[in-house]
């Protein structure tokens, strides 16, 4: 049976430091018929001269240099029967489109894809750090795409997936005015429709983590911000799970406030605040000692608080912006 045509689309924006190894990594994926859609946002650093040494791909301009709108002016240019959504910080694994594509072969589901692996963004501790906790339950949450998996199962969530084209057929394109979370909105439309997401386990995707806790906070702020901000452009467009870093802020600022004027309020709120240090001092030693490397526990304890505190106040100020 002939191979179907899968059309990977890769939105950029100034992406001169992994782009390189994203495109290689996709041309020497095993799966031979497919094509590269690269959608750039008018970069203006060596990414573009970067993607001009390649032949075998196709570059399209975003003048709007919003993601949203480069992943749908990747889907009006696709001709492939299969599409995959390919991010230009990462790289995939050699079978990691044709690993998807035997899935929706089999009438598995509507969209395969793999497992993240977080990869440190530099060779320090902090670096290190916050690519662990990018991986660890107590860090993220119950992202399985981004956990330790060798379970091939259905999910409400991939990072990279490969599409059954009638998916976006029958559900239309990105909501345009999501500038980020717009993957969420999708992939929850997607589930509500009655398609099924499945995890490929053994497809790997390789991601470039945030090496500093400055940009690992700009980073997780602004996708707290627009998990609410996304309200306004779309009927629903997160899950439960997505809230519980602003719901830990609010109960940090509230139950301070409230148990200095009511004691009765003292014991449960040190109590709780107690457990999550607890567990965040546990989780930071465990690690450190699975890694045999003590100069990560700090790193680890810091990148742990930096991402639930960043997320849950960009949660909480995108509120205050649409109320």
């Amino acid at each position: 049976m002939e191979e179907k045509k899968v059309s990977i689309i890769i939105p950029v924006l100034n992406e001169e430091k992994h782009i390189e190894k994203c495109i290689d990594s996709l041309i020497n994926n095993d799966y031979e018929n497919k094509e590269i859609i690269v959608v750039d946002g008018m970069s203006e650093d060596r990414t573009r001269d970067i993607l001009r040494k390649y032949e075998n791909i196709r570059i399209i301009d975003n003048p709007d240099k919003t993601t949203p709108i480069a992943l749908n002016i990747g889907l009006k240019n696709a001709t492939g029967d299969y599409i995959m959504i390919a991010g230009a910080h990462t790289t995939y694994s050699k079978n990691y489109i044709s690993a998807c594509v035997r899935r929706l072969d089999e009438d598995k589901c509507d969209v395969a894809g793999g497992k993240m692996v977080t990869i440190q963004g530099k060779d320090t501790p902090v670096a290190k750090a916050i690519s662990i906790v990018l991986s660890h339950p107590f860090g993220i949450g119950g992202a399985k795409y981004r956990l330790e998996s060798d379970k091939e199962e259905y999910v409400d969530t991939v990072a990279y997936g490969v599409y059954k084209r009638e998916v976006f057929e029958k559900l239309g394109g990105f909501v345009e005015k999501l500038r980020r979370n717009q993957d969420i909105e999708m992939n929850l439309r997607i589930k509500n429709a009655g398609f099924r997401i499945m995890l490929v386990p053994e497809a790997e995707a390789y991601y470039y983590a945030r090496d500093n806790f400055k940009d690992l906070w700009k980073n997780n702020f602004n996708n707290g911000l627009w998990v609410i901000l996304s309200t306004h452009y779309a009927r629903k467009a997160f899950s439960l799970r997505h809230l519980v870093p602003l719901f830990f802020v609010l109960f940090l600022v509230l139950g301070g406030v409230f148990s200095i004027f009511y004691p009765i309020v003292r014991i449960p709120y040190f109590s709780i605040l107690g457990l999550y240090l607890i567990l965040s001092l546990y989780f930071s030693f465990d690690i450190s000692r699975k890694n045999k490397d003590f100069k990560l526990f700090f790193p680890t304890l810091f990148s742990f608080w930096t991402l639930h505190v960043s997320y849950g106040l960009g949660s909480l100020y995108g509120l205050f912006i649409i109320l």
